[in-house]
Protein backbone atom coordinates (compact mmCIF):
# COMPACT_ATOMS: atom_id res chain seq x y z
CA UNK A 1 0.00 0.00 0.00
CA UNK A 2 1.22 3.56 -1.12
CA UNK A 3 1.63 6.49 1.12
CA UNK A 4 -0.42 8.53 -0.22
CA UNK A 5 -3.35 5.48 -0.05
CA UNK A 6 -2.58 4.94 3.26
CA UNK A 7 -2.95 8.88 4.41
CA UNK A 8 -6.03 8.59 2.55
CA UNK A 9 -7.29 5.78 4.45
CA UNK A 10 -6.09 6.54 7.34
CA UNK A 11 -6.33 10.80 7.49
CA UNK A 12 -7.74 10.89 10.48
CA UNK A 13 -5.45 9.08 12.76
CA UNK A 14 -2.60 11.38 10.98
CA UNK A 15 -4.62 14.07 11.37
CA UNK A 16 -5.13 13.63 15.63
CA UNK A 17 -1.37 13.20 15.25
CA UNK A 18 -1.23 16.99 12.87
CA UNK A 19 -3.71 18.85 15.53
CA UNK A 20 -2.07 17.57 18.75
CA UNK A 21 1.58 18.54 16.90
CA UNK A 22 0.05 22.07 15.60
CA UNK A 23 -1.41 22.35 19.51
CA UNK A 24 1.83 21.73 20.66
CA UNK A 25 3.50 24.50 18.66
CA UNK A 26 1.00 27.54 19.12
CA UNK A 27 -1.51 26.64 21.98
CA UNK A 28 -2.25 29.78 22.70
CA UNK A 29 -4.44 30.11 18.93
CA UNK A 30 -7.21 27.68 20.00
CA UNK A 31 -7.26 28.21 24.14
CA UNK A 32 -10.71 29.49 25.63
CA UNK A 33 -10.43 33.71 24.87
CA UNK A 34 -7.91 32.84 21.95
CA UNK A 35 -8.25 33.33 18.37
CA UNK A 36 -9.94 30.70 17.26
CA UNK A 37 -12.42 31.62 20.29
CA UNK A 38 -13.49 27.99 21.02
CA UNK A 39 -15.67 28.43 23.57
CA UNK A 40 -18.29 29.19 20.74
CA UNK A 41 -16.55 28.07 17.54
CA UNK A 42 -16.14 24.32 19.64
CA UNK A 43 -18.82 24.80 22.19
CA UNK A 44 -21.86 26.21 20.32
CA UNK A 45 -21.50 26.03 16.64
CA UNK A 46 -19.06 22.84 16.17
CA UNK A 47 -21.31 20.70 18.80
CA UNK A 48 -24.53 21.68 17.00
CA UNK A 49 -23.20 20.88 13.63
CA UNK A 50 -22.62 17.69 14.67
CA UNK A 51 -26.19 16.93 15.69
CA UNK A 52 -27.80 18.66 13.03
CA UNK A 53 -25.23 16.65 10.83
CA UNK A 54 -26.86 13.35 12.70
CA UNK A 55 -30.33 14.53 12.27
CA UNK A 56 -29.80 15.05 8.53
CA UNK A 57 -28.40 11.86 7.91
CA UNK A 58 -31.23 9.45 10.02
CA UNK A 59 -34.42 8.43 9.16
CA UNK A 60 -36.81 9.21 11.18
CA UNK A 61 -37.86 6.02 11.95
CA UNK A 62 -34.56 5.32 12.95
CA UNK A 63 -34.54 7.57 15.77
CA UNK A 64 -37.65 6.29 16.99
CA UNK A 65 -36.89 3.04 16.79
CA UNK A 66 -33.94 3.89 18.97
CA UNK A 67 -36.03 5.77 21.48
CA UNK A 68 -37.52 2.37 22.21
CA UNK A 69 -34.38 0.13 22.93
CA UNK A 70 -35.07 0.27 26.44
CA UNK A 71 -32.55 -2.56 27.02
CA UNK A 72 -29.28 -1.13 25.84
CA UNK A 73 -30.09 2.29 26.95
CA UNK A 74 -30.10 0.38 30.55
CA UNK A 75 -27.18 -1.43 29.85
CA UNK A 76 -25.35 1.86 28.83
CA UNK A 77 -26.27 4.31 31.92
CA UNK A 78 -25.84 1.75 34.59
CA UNK A 79 -22.21 0.92 33.11
CA UNK A 80 -21.16 4.53 32.50
CA UNK A 81 -22.84 5.74 35.99
CA UNK A 82 -22.88 2.69 38.09
CA UNK A 83 -20.33 0.06 37.08
CA UNK A 84 -17.68 2.11 35.76
CA UNK A 85 -17.24 4.84 38.75
CA UNK A 86 -17.52 1.48 41.12
CA UNK A 87 -14.39 -0.02 39.13
CA UNK A 88 -12.42 2.75 39.45
CA UNK A 89 -12.72 3.53 43.22
CA UNK A 90 -11.67 -0.06 43.64
CA UNK A 91 -8.67 -0.10 41.60
CA UNK A 92 -7.49 3.06 43.07
CA UNK A 93 -7.72 1.34 46.64
CA UNK A 94 -4.85 -0.66 45.01
CA UNK A 95 -3.42 2.33 43.83
CA UNK A 96 -3.24 4.89 46.94
CA UNK A 97 -0.25 2.34 47.94
CA UNK A 98 2.24 3.24 45.49
CA UNK A 99 4.26 6.26 44.99
CA UNK A 100 1.87 7.59 42.08
CA UNK A 101 0.34 11.27 42.74
CA UNK A 102 -2.80 11.50 45.07
CA UNK A 103 -3.88 14.36 42.96
CA UNK A 104 -3.66 12.38 39.83
CA UNK A 105 -5.65 9.56 41.20
CA UNK A 106 -8.31 11.64 42.84
CA UNK A 107 -8.89 13.05 39.14
CA UNK A 108 -8.87 9.97 37.76
CA UNK A 109 -11.93 8.89 39.87
CA UNK A 110 -13.72 12.25 38.83
CA UNK A 111 -13.22 11.35 35.55
CA UNK A 112 -14.91 7.69 36.47
CA UNK A 113 -17.87 9.88 37.80
CA UNK A 114 -18.34 11.70 34.30
CA UNK A 115 -21.34 10.68 31.94
CA UNK A 116 -21.00 9.85 28.36
CA UNK A 117 -19.70 12.03 26.09
CA UNK A 118 -21.93 14.45 24.12
CA UNK A 119 -20.30 14.27 20.66
CA UNK A 120 -17.52 11.77 20.11
CA UNK A 121 -19.53 8.67 20.61
CA UNK A 122 -21.70 9.72 18.60
CA UNK A 123 -18.72 10.15 15.51
CA UNK A 124 -17.21 7.11 16.19
CA UNK A 125 -20.33 4.76 15.76
CA UNK A 126 -21.20 6.74 13.14
CA UNK A 127 -17.92 6.21 11.32
CA UNK A 128 -17.84 2.34 11.76
CA UNK A 129 -21.22 1.75 11.12
CA UNK A 130 -22.95 1.45 14.60
CA UNK A 131 -26.31 1.90 15.64
CA UNK A 132 -26.51 6.06 15.69
CA UNK A 133 -29.53 6.74 16.73
CA UNK A 134 -28.99 4.88 20.00
CA UNK A 135 -25.59 6.50 20.58
CA UNK A 136 -27.27 9.98 20.34
CA UNK A 137 -30.17 9.48 22.50
CA UNK A 138 -27.28 7.72 25.37
CA UNK A 139 -25.03 10.63 24.57
CA UNK A 140 -28.10 13.41 25.13
CA UNK A 141 -29.96 11.32 28.34
CA UNK A 142 -26.54 10.25 29.48
CA UNK A 143 -25.23 14.33 29.66
CA UNK A 144 -28.85 15.09 30.78
CA UNK A 145 -28.07 12.66 34.06
CA UNK A 146 -24.80 13.48 34.49
CA UNK A 147 -25.68 17.07 35.36
CA UNK A 148 -27.63 15.47 38.65
CA UNK A 149 -25.85 12.53 39.52
CA UNK A 150 -21.72 12.79 38.93
CA UNK A 151 -21.89 15.78 41.54
CA UNK A 152 -23.52 12.64 43.76
CA UNK A 153 -20.86 10.46 42.47
CA UNK A 154 -18.18 12.79 43.51
CA UNK A 155 -19.90 13.30 47.05
CA UNK A 156 -20.06 9.18 47.77
CA UNK A 157 -16.51 8.81 46.39
CA UNK A 158 -14.10 11.85 47.16
CA UNK A 159 -16.14 12.48 50.27
CA UNK A 160 -16.77 16.18 48.14
CA UNK A 161 -18.59 17.60 45.24
CA UNK A 162 -18.32 20.42 43.15
CA UNK A 163 -21.09 22.53 42.46
CA UNK A 164 -21.68 21.96 38.79
CA UNK A 165 -24.10 25.34 37.18
CA UNK A 166 -27.29 22.63 36.80
CA UNK A 167 -28.99 25.60 34.72
CA UNK A 168 -25.98 26.65 32.45
CA UNK A 169 -25.34 23.41 31.20
CA UNK A 170 -28.77 22.39 30.60
CA UNK A 171 -29.57 24.31 28.28
CA UNK A 172 -26.27 24.06 26.61
CA UNK A 173 -27.14 20.90 26.10
CA UNK A 174 -30.52 21.63 24.47
CA UNK A 175 -29.29 24.21 22.48
CA UNK A 176 -26.64 22.19 21.49
CA UNK A 177 -27.88 18.44 21.16
CA UNK A 178 -31.47 18.76 21.14
CA UNK A 179 -32.43 22.08 18.90
CA UNK A 180 -29.95 21.28 16.40
CA UNK A 181 -31.07 17.49 15.76
CA UNK A 182 -34.65 18.51 15.42
CA UNK A 183 -33.74 21.29 13.07
CA UNK A 184 -32.16 18.74 10.85
CA UNK A 185 -34.61 16.34 10.85
CA UNK A 186 -37.52 18.71 10.00
CA UNK A 187 -34.54 20.00 6.78
CA UNK A 188 -34.12 16.37 6.20
CA UNK A 189 -38.11 16.42 5.30
CA UNK A 190 -37.84 18.58 2.31
CA UNK A 191 -34.35 17.41 0.77
CA UNK A 192 -34.62 13.59 1.58
CA UNK A 193 -34.76 13.05 -1.94
CA UNK A 194 -31.53 14.91 -2.72
CA UNK A 195 -29.56 13.67 0.65
CA UNK A 196 -30.56 9.74 -1.20
CA UNK A 197 -29.67 11.02 -4.46
CA UNK A 198 -26.32 13.06 -3.25
CA UNK A 199 -25.28 10.40 -0.58
CA UNK A 200 -23.34 14.00 1.15
CA UNK A 201 -20.17 12.50 3.37
CA UNK A 202 -21.91 13.29 7.01
CA UNK A 203 -19.32 10.69 8.86
CA UNK A 204 -16.17 12.85 6.84
CA UNK A 205 -17.85 16.12 8.03
CA UNK A 206 -18.41 15.04 11.91
CA UNK A 207 -14.83 13.69 11.94
CA UNK A 208 -13.43 16.55 10.73
CA UNK A 209 -15.33 18.48 13.52
CA UNK A 210 -14.17 16.04 15.80
CA UNK A 211 -10.43 16.99 14.96
CA UNK A 212 -11.35 20.74 15.83
CA UNK A 213 -12.65 19.56 19.49
CA UNK A 214 -9.29 17.77 19.54
CA UNK A 215 -7.40 20.36 18.57
CA UNK A 216 -8.83 22.97 21.47
CA UNK A 217 -8.60 20.55 23.64
CA UNK A 218 -4.69 20.04 23.70
CA UNK A 219 -4.25 23.62 23.26
CA UNK A 220 -5.75 23.86 26.59
CA UNK A 221 -3.60 21.32 28.22
CA UNK A 222 -0.65 22.60 26.96
CA UNK A 223 -1.14 26.11 27.92
CA UNK A 224 -2.34 25.31 31.17
CA UNK A 225 0.63 26.41 33.51
CA UNK A 226 -0.42 24.70 36.62
CA UNK A 227 0.28 20.82 34.68
CA UNK A 228 3.56 20.28 36.54
CA UNK A 229 3.98 16.51 38.03
CA UNK A 230 6.56 14.33 38.40
CA UNK A 231 7.47 12.30 34.92
CA UNK A 232 7.00 9.30 36.63
CA UNK A 233 3.50 9.94 37.46
CA UNK A 234 2.04 11.44 34.40
CA UNK A 235 3.64 8.25 32.25
CA UNK A 236 1.79 5.26 34.74
CA UNK A 237 -1.26 7.53 34.46
CA UNK A 238 -1.25 7.69 30.80
CA UNK A 239 -0.58 3.55 30.48
CA UNK A 240 -3.82 3.32 33.06
CA UNK A 241 -5.81 5.35 31.00
CA UNK A 242 -5.18 3.23 28.31
CA UNK A 243 -5.34 0.10 29.82
CA UNK A 244 -8.65 1.34 31.89
CA UNK A 245 -10.38 1.86 27.96
CA UNK A 246 -9.50 -1.25 26.35
CA UNK A 247 -10.61 -3.20 29.23
CA UNK A 248 -13.89 -1.87 29.46
CA UNK A 249 -14.50 -1.61 25.74
CA UNK A 250 -13.60 -5.13 26.09
CA UNK A 251 -16.03 -6.23 28.65
CA UNK A 252 -18.61 -4.43 27.47
CA UNK A 253 -17.82 -5.96 23.80
CA UNK A 254 -18.31 -9.57 25.78
CA UNK A 255 -21.97 -8.40 27.33
CA UNK A 256 -23.23 -7.12 24.57
CA UNK A 257 -22.01 -10.14 22.50
CA UNK A 258 -23.19 -13.15 24.44
CA UNK A 259 -25.78 -15.41 22.57
CA UNK A 260 -28.81 -14.26 25.04
CA UNK A 261 -28.07 -10.64 24.61
CA UNK A 262 -30.34 -10.01 21.85
CA UNK A 263 -28.09 -7.00 20.48
CA UNK A 264 -27.40 -6.41 16.88
CA UNK A 265 -23.79 -5.86 16.13
CA UNK A 266 -24.62 -2.26 15.26
CA UNK A 267 -26.18 -1.97 19.04
CA UNK A 268 -22.66 -3.64 20.23
CA UNK A 269 -20.98 -0.77 18.74
CA UNK A 270 -22.88 1.79 19.95
CA UNK A 271 -22.85 0.28 23.33
CA UNK A 272 -18.86 -0.02 23.44
CA UNK A 273 -18.20 3.97 22.59
CA UNK A 274 -21.06 5.03 24.61
CA UNK A 275 -20.46 2.63 27.33
CA UNK A 276 -17.04 3.65 28.16
CA UNK A 277 -16.50 7.20 26.75
CA UNK A 278 -16.83 10.29 29.57
CA UNK A 279 -17.62 13.65 28.96
CA UNK A 280 -15.33 16.31 28.27
CA UNK A 281 -17.58 18.98 28.42
CA UNK A 282 -18.99 18.13 32.31
CA UNK A 283 -15.54 17.31 33.26
CA UNK A 284 -14.15 20.80 32.18
CA UNK A 285 -17.09 22.09 34.22
CA UNK A 286 -15.91 20.06 37.18
CA UNK A 287 -12.40 20.81 36.63
CA UNK A 288 -13.54 24.95 36.57
CA UNK A 289 -15.76 24.22 39.55
CA UNK A 290 -13.03 22.77 41.59
CA UNK A 291 -11.94 26.46 42.08
CA UNK A 292 -13.96 27.63 44.78
CA UNK A 293 -15.34 23.98 46.04
CA UNK A 294 -11.89 21.99 47.15
CA UNK A 295 -8.57 22.23 49.00
CA UNK A 296 -5.60 21.72 47.01
CA UNK A 297 -7.12 23.29 44.16
CA UNK A 298 -4.71 24.23 41.84
CA UNK A 299 -3.18 20.94 41.97
CA UNK A 300 -6.43 19.31 42.06
CA UNK A 301 -7.75 21.27 39.02
CA UNK A 302 -4.21 20.56 36.96
CA UNK A 303 -5.13 16.67 38.06
CA UNK A 304 -8.70 16.54 36.41
CA UNK A 305 -7.52 18.66 33.32
CA UNK A 306 -4.90 15.73 32.50
CA UNK A 307 -7.35 12.90 33.47
CA UNK A 308 -9.65 14.42 31.47
CA UNK A 309 -8.06 15.68 28.19
CA UNK A 310 -5.78 12.64 28.22
CA UNK A 311 -9.03 9.88 28.98
CA UNK A 312 -10.40 12.08 25.91
CA UNK A 313 -7.74 11.60 23.49
CA UNK A 314 -7.06 7.61 24.53
CA UNK A 315 -11.22 7.25 23.62
CA UNK A 316 -11.22 9.10 20.53
CA UNK A 317 -8.03 7.34 19.10
CA UNK A 318 -9.80 4.00 19.91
Amino acid sequence: MGLLERLRKEWFIFGIVLVIAVARLEPAVGVKGGALKPEITITYIAVSAIFFNSGLSLKTEELTSALMHVKLHLFVQIFTLVFFPTAIWLFLQLLSITPINEWLLKGLQTVGCMPPPVSSAVILTKAVGGNEAAAIFNSAFGSFLGIVITPLLLLLFLGSSSSVPFTSIFSQLFMTVVVPLIIGQIVRRYIKDWLERKKPPFGTISSCVLLMIIYTTFCDTFANPNIDLDKFSLIIIVFIIFSIQMSFMFLTFLFSTRNNSSFTPADTVAIVFCSTHKSLTLGTEVNQAAQSTCEGIMMEMACIAVNVYMYYTVHTDN
